[in-house]
Order: structure tokens, then sequence, then C-alpha cells
């Protein structure tokens, strides 16, 4: 009963450090809150993982793996970049923008629950890496004008409601045997995060900015050389993205 409720230990564990990254984010420290993120991304990416290597998926699962989501990856993302870049901006437009985020990831995540089928991609860019990105852009809002983030914001939550398709790589799994070696690498995580939380998240901005970018590239690519409409209607097109009981959506 304990090893089948691993999964839900490491979804709750995920929920915990967005909790954390909001209260660090208003304890003025942004790289600390960026990095709990970055973690809470980790174990949204074993979770789902670990329940099929243990045959332990359920719906409660799916459903907690959601609302953790939400919370890690839209609540704390948006509030980061609220605190960190958006204080100067006028107080009405600045709470909408930053309200739209997780609005939008929310939307991503029940469009997400509901649509069933094996393709090997995800229809619009996945909470996970949406928040990712905008929780380490804020790392930079010396170095960047906030209107550019401002509109960064606004095209990573239409990016997450979109129709375009992105990698899903939820297909690699981890086996039984291997299963030894998440522990170590969450702790490996968590050791850089705690040593070099500034440098870490930075770098880990580069990949997650490349993902989201590349979703749109693969989009203008389809639209102008193949010329395939962006929205396909038959049924079968309608259930193209993968949903497992725990996930990363």
């Amino acid at each position: 009963m304990i090893i089948k409720s691993i999964p839900s230990l490491l979804t709750v564990g995920n929920l915990f450090l967005g909790v954390i990254s909001i209260i660090l984010v208003f304890n003025d420290k942004p790289e600390n809150a960026a990095m709990m993120v970055i973690i809470a991304m980790l174990l949204d990416g074993v979770d789902g993982r670990v329940a099929r290597a243990l045959n332990a998926q359920s719906e409660f699962g799916k459903e907690l793996d959601s609302l953790a989501d939400v919370i890690s990856f839209g609540v704390a993302p948006a509030f980061l970049m609220y605190v960190t870049a958006f204080q100067d901006l006028n107080p009405t437009l600045a709470w909408i923008i930053t309200a739209l985020f997780p609005v939008c990831g929310a939307l991503r995540l029940a469009r997400f629950n509901v649509i069933t089928s094996s393709a090997g991609y995800f229809i619009g860019l996945p909470i996970p890496a949406a928040g990712g990105v905008l929780a380490t852009l804020a790392l930079f809002e010396g170095d960047i004008s906030v209107s550019v983030l401002v509109a960064t914001m606004l095209v990573l939550a239409l990016l997450m409601v979109s129709t375009i398709k992105y990698p899903n790589f939820k297909k690699v799994g981890i086996s039984k045997k291997a299963l030894w070696a998440v522990p170590v690498i969450i702790a490996v995580t968590v050791l850089l995060g705690l040593l070099f939380p500034d440098d870490l998240s930075k770098i880990i901005f580069i990949p997650l900015l490349l993902y989201a970018i590349y979703g749109l590239k693969k989009n203008v690519e389809r639209r102008v050389w193949k010329r395939e409409p962006l929205v396909r209607t038959d049924s079968t097109d309608r259930n193209e993205e993968q949903n497992q009981s725990e996930h990363t959506a």
C-alpha cells in the first residue's frame, strides 16, 4: 500500500514546492523561488513514470497531478514574474496579465484531462514547460525590458491553450530496476539548486525556451511548406493527445 502511494507522494511534493516558491517570492528570494519550480518540474516528470513502473496509475493521481500543476507551474511562476518585474506597471494591467497565465494553464489542463489518445505529442505547450520558462525568465528582469517580459508571458499563456503540437517524452518510462535512481537524481538536483540557485535556474531556462520555440517552428513549417490546416476537425485528430493516469501536461 505504501509503495503504491509513492507516485502520489511525489505529486504532493510538487505541490508543496509550488507553495514554498510563492512564499519565497514574497520574501525577496526569487532565485530560490525559481529553483523550487524547477525541482517541482523534476517531481512532476517522474511521478507518472514511477506510477507506471509500479502499476499504480489512478484517477485520483491524475486529478491530484493537475491540481498541483496549476499551483506549481501556473500560480507560482506568475507571482514570481509579478513581484520581480511588474511592480512599476499599471496595477490593473499587471493584475490581469498575472492572472491570465494560471487561468490559461488551468484551461490547458482541463482540455488535456478530457482528451485521450496514444499520439506522441501534446496539443498546446505543457504547463510545466511554460511555468519553467516564466519562472527562470523572471530572473533576467534586470536585463530585459518589462514590455518584452509582458509580451513573453502573454505568448506563453496563449501557447498553452493553442493547438500547436509539442513532443511528448512521457513514453520514456522507468523500469522497476531503475527506480532506485529517482531519489538520487532528485537529491542531487536539490543539492545543486541550494548551492547554485541563480546559475542553475538561468542555465535550465535555455532548454525550456528552445522547447517552447520548437512547437512554433514546427507549426510554421507545417503551415507554410505543407499548407496543413492549424486545426483538423475529423474525429481521429480531435483526440490526438496522450492522457496518462499520472502525467505531465
